[in-house]
């Protein structure tokens, strides 16, 4: 019965459906974000691979450790050294 291809006729009328229902306003403004998270994330992936490629120097903080941040004076405390 299903040969489990499609022709191009069910494509085009698949189309239409979905341009009936949706719009083309919301279809355009859905590629156009879908490209964008595409372009982000090869962007993000060739980020990864250039940090990959440096040996961390040993002056970094290794992932998960706390850094050290200098004491502060308490909320509301004056110091007068006049």
């Amino acid at each position: 019965m299903f040969s489990g291809t499609f022709s191009i006729w069910h494509w085009l009328i698949l189309l239409v459906i979905v341009i009936a229902v949706f719009g083309t306003k919301k279809l355009r403004g859905a590629g156009g974000d879908l490209g964008a998270a595409v372009k982000n994330f090869k962007s993000a992936m060739r980020e990864g691979e250039e940090e990959g490629a440096h040996p961390a120097k040993p002056s970094d903080a290794i992932e998960g450790e706390a850094k050290q941040v200098p004491p502060q004076s308490p909320a509301g405390a004056r110091s007068d050294k006049a």
